[in-house]
């Protein structure tokens, strides 16, 4: 039986990075063929539609198309709700590698934007509609671009570790050492150098863990890694910041820059972060490979 097609004609175009977005938001319809996204087939009802047109508003380079023209804006489904409080930000940024960002909800109404999206006003508008957004918080170096200009359209705190203050030097707050900071009721900052030096991953109420570039989920192996082969300051320092600061965090959710996101009970995410600690402290320096990544 020919399979039915509900839309027909998407395709990625020559500009994909493999950066992994688009797999994460339409499993199934897009995967990775040759180092970069393919559609593996095309979307059969509303719900696929949905999906797929999420990964085409996510996609940094705007890879994922169709012919005839411009995406429907009333397709674009950003800020997309991951559950009560955390929003997915999509469009991600050429100037982030791609980088997913968030917007985390407080229980007063305000919000908080972890890294940060391509840049526009209207798209600033847009996250606004969450609440008063009082904190920009960045991970670490690569995900600086946009920082200042969302921090002043919001009237927000900017914040970054010392370690990675020069590609920020205009941050309101810098994180400092390694030890864990409140920087809100609730918001615990974590420094972890390693992936850079000025690393950083920010805990959310026991429930939600940013991690940046640190950790990930990788569907490839069913866990969490690190990204070992793009290690820009130390892998040997990754592993010190884990042993020192894994039996220190509780959370659910895990929320990362790049690599996919995973909700799983919070001793459930203990266990694998332990492991994860004793297997990077296996790990020794390499060459920096973007395309060994194992997503």
């Amino acid at each position: 039986m020919s399979e039915e097609r509900f839309e027909d004609g998407w395709y990625v175009d020559e500009r994909c990075t493999n950066c992994d977005v688009a797999r994460q938001l339409a499993p199934g319809l897009i995967g990775e063929v040759d180092g970069r996204s393919a559609i593996l087939r095309q979307p059969r009802d509303h719900a696929e539609a949905r999906l797929i047109h999420a990964a085409a508003y996510a996609c940094h380079t705007r890879s994922i198309r169709r012919p005839g023209g411009r995406l429907d804006p009333a397709q674009d489904p950003f800020p997309m709700a991951l559950d009560d409080t955390v929003y997915l930000c999509g469009h991600n940024s050429t100037h982030t590698a791609g980088a997913n960002s968030y917007l985390l909800r407080r229980p007063d109404g305000t919000a908080m934007m972890v890294d940060t999206p391509r840049w526009s006003t209207a798209l600033a508008a847009r996250y606004e509609e969450l609440g008063a957004i009082t904190d920009v918080l960045l991970t670490h170096r690569d995900h600086v671009a946009h920082g200042r200009r969302y921090a002043d359209r919001f009237g927000a705190r900017l914040w970054i570790h010392e370690g990675d203050l020069d590609a920020a030097p205009d941050a309101d707050h810098v994180l400092r050492g390694t030890d864990p900071a409140e920087i809100a009721d609730g918001v615990i900052a974590y420094p972890l150098p390693g992936h850079t030096q000025g690393s950083v991953l920010y805990v959310a109420d026991e429930r939600y863990c940013f991690s940046g570039d640190s950790f990930y989920w990788s569907r490839t192996t069913g866990d969490l890694e690190v990204a070992e082969s793009v290690t820009w300051y130390s892998i040997t320092e990754l592993a010190a910041s884990l042993a020192r600061t894994a039996g220190r965090l509780r959370f659910e959710w895990l929320l990362p820059g790049h690599g996919d996101r995973r909700r799983l009970p919070a001793d459930e995410m203990a266990r694998r972060l332990r492991k994860l600690t004793a297997h990077t402290r296996e790990l020794r320096p390499r060459p920096v490979d973007l395309t060994a990544v194992r997503w």
